[in-house]
């Protein structure tokens, strides 16, 4: 396969690259950033989509990692230009459309709570009194057997745990959300599960979980990223687990993902998040495996079969 990462250089693209060239295929790493479209007059050659010279219509098939910051006209020209190669014909892998889904926290909520998946509680709006009044009713609520109630607030699209506050005082969230208030925002507020400070991460790839760890954070921290210094360990996910996260996956129709299951003390297992550009360093120090590896053998029996990405396409 001539396959193309467009991706930022870093220790996942070398990753994919290493399982790609060990299987006899060929990957290259190009950056969002040097996307060009031509579009001439008429179906001929000189229109397309090209990176950096390499012709992206033509590839067997397109890896889309990490999507980098930009203006909003730059993310969803990047994210088109994903649409367009799809719909020639070409596995892109995550899907756009489940890259759309998972990178905001709005729209995959929606769609797990759809699926029928436990999520937890959570207020999305954009008035700063309509946040106020769901940030005090869920610091007003006590649950049986756990501590004193809190809330995260959450940037709408994020990830590694930037941008979070935890917060447990009603004065505390209405200087924050005053402050917020200032940058337009969307506030997205969840009622914070008492998990013992852990979390799991389940691996999804091609419709099945291919490992599992237990995550914990770092003394003196609440959040579990082990970028941020949490801990892992191998986690042996129940069947009940297992099928939480299959579902997940197939809500936000990811090809692969990172799924966050997060275990209250009164047992109720709730999906927290679906990664749909997940990481995997964590995974693969706790577990060994070669989950590159598994990627990209994924990745080839979607060349070679593209009715296997029916599955996930939701």
């Amino acid at each position: 396969m001539q396959v193309v990462i467009l991706s930022k250089r870093g220790w996942h693209a070398d990753e994919l690259c290493r399982a790609l060239n060990a299987r006899g295929h060929t990957g290259c790493v190009l950056p969002y950033e040097a996307l060009i479209a031509r579009m001439s007059a008429g179906a001929t050659r000189s229109s397309g989509l090209s990176c950096d010279e390499t012709a992206l219509l033509e590839a067997d098939a397109v890896l889309a990692r990490f999507i980098p910051a930009g203006s909003l006209e730059q993310i969803i020209y990047r994210v088109d230009a994903l649409h367009w190669i799809e719909d020639h014909g070409v596995p892109v892998i995550n899907s756009p459309r489940a890259i759309e889904r998972s990178v905001d926290k709005f729209f995959a909520d929606a769609r797990l709570r759809e699926a029928g998946l436990p999520t937890p509680e959570t207020f999305v709006g954009e008035r700063v009194e309509d946040a106020m009044a769901a940030a005090r009713r869920m610091l007003d609520r006590r649950v049986p057997g756990e501590g004193e109630p809190a809330i995260v607030i959450k940037p709408i699209f994020g990830s590694m745990g930037h941008g979070i506050v935890r917060i447990a005082d009603p004065d505390v969230a209405f200087r924050v959300l005053q402050a917020l208030d200032r940058t337009r925002p969307v506030f997205y507020i969840q009622h914070v599960v008492d998990s013992g400070n852990r979390d799991v991460r389940a691996f999804v790839v091609g419709g099945r979980v291919v490992g599992a760890i237990e995550r914990s954070a770092a003394r003196g921290d609440w959040r579990t990223n082990v970028s941020r210094g949490g801990t892992a360990r191998p986690f042996e996910l129940p069947a009940e687990w297992t099928s939480l996260a299959l579902r997940a996956a197939a809500a936000i129709g990811a090809d692969y993902a990172g799924v966050d299951l997060l275990p209250s003390r009164d047992g109720t297992v709730f999906v927290l998040e679906v990664n749909g550009i997940p990481g995997w360093q964590g995974l693969q120090r706790a577990t060994g495996m070669d989950v590159a590896g598994t990627i990209v053998d994924y990745v080839a029996d979607r060349v070679r079969s593209p009715r296997l990405g029916a599955a996930v396409a939701t």
